[in-house]
């Protein structure tokens, strides 16, 4: 992975944009909706950039910039259309220790702005490492399509009620289970009915443990799209040997990890209502279906 995924906190965050035209002009309507300071120099500028500096919202130089300009700053942008001298900036930029985007350059660049959907506090960002923006925008399009809307207020109402969720409940698994309850009644949706649902995540809050199943020698590829969300809610995993690249992927990120325990710790993690995934050779998978009859065996096409 070449390029590591961030969210920059933009509040007091100093942006440097050096040009004005229609490509600079589309990076400061991305810019613009951030928390972030924005100083833009340039000899010649677009109606758009005047009128975001008429607004108050961005600091304009209309000049040349200059060496001395590419200092104190957290990120820079260039966008002139002389090649040349995004390339001298951009040196100058890393030269000072400034995190620098030189556009259509990525050999320039110290971070690239990913395409994003915008859903409010819902943010997605995709990125082919500008290899190809162009399907990076068709695989927008598909999310723009299928995330609706109404995540946009239904995410504001979540973050209103976070802190009363945390003085309510005390446990982190039991708010992890609220929450889980709540999006699974109320959905991406936002309604009349999104606060009853909201109040009824609350009762009977008991944890159902789980155990899933699965042969180390499983191509993880193949298993159906039903095994993904089991394997995101997973609070441990058990396997006999180090997890495969493929499926450190697909499992839940933060789920603890261990090596296989005796049948009694197992039985007593899932009373708890522990939600585990039990990776181990086919003899012992089957040992483990034998007692466990409760246990889900994930198989590539079935659970």
């Amino acid at each position: 992975m070449q390029y590591f995924p961030l969210f920059i906190d933009t509040v007091n965050l100093n942006v440097l944009l050096v040009g004005a035209g229609d490509i600079a002009s589309r990076k400061l309507a991305l810019l613009t909706r951030t928390e972030a300071n924005i100083h833009v120099i340039a000899p010649h500028v677009s109606a758009q950039v005047q009128h975001y500096a008429d607004a108050g919202r961005i600091l304009l130089s209309v000049r040349e910039v200059a060496h001395a300009d590419i200092q104190n700053y957290d990120l820079v942008y260039l966008a002139t259309a002389n090649d040349d001298l995004n390339a001298e900036l951009a040196t100058l930029a890393t030269a000072r220790g400034i995190w620098v985007n030189a556009v259509d350059n990525p050999a320039l660049c110290r971070f690239i702005t990913p395409s994003i959907v915008d859903r409010g506090r819902l943010v997605v960002a995709i990125s082919t490492a500008g290899a190809a923006p162009v399907f990076a925008r068709t695989i927008r399009s598909r999310l723009e399509a299928s995330l609706p809307q109404s995540l946009t207020p239904l995410f504001d109402f979540v973050a209103d009620r976070r802190v009363e969720v945390q003085q309510r409940l005390e446990s982190i698994a039991t708010r992890r289970l609220f929450w889980e309850r709540f999006f699974d009644t109320n959905g991406d949706r936002f309604d009349s009915c999104t606060l009853d649902h909201y109040q009824n995540a609350f009762d009977n809050l008991v944890s159902r443990g789980e155990i899933l199943l699965l042969e180390d020698s499983t191509q993880v590829d193949l298993l159906p799209l039903a095994a993904m969300p089991l394997l995101q809610r997973l609070d441990w995993i058990y396997s006999q040997d180090k997890l495969s690249t493929a499926l450190t992927e697909l499992v839940r990120r933060d789920a603890n990890r261990a090596e296989l325990p005796a049948l009694s710790e197992i039985s007593h993690e899932y009373e708890l209502g522990t939600r585990m995934l039990i990776v181990a050779d086919t003899q012992k998978i089957n040992q483990l279906k034998a007692h466990f009859p409760v246990a889900k065996h994930l198989r590539p096409g079935a659970i």
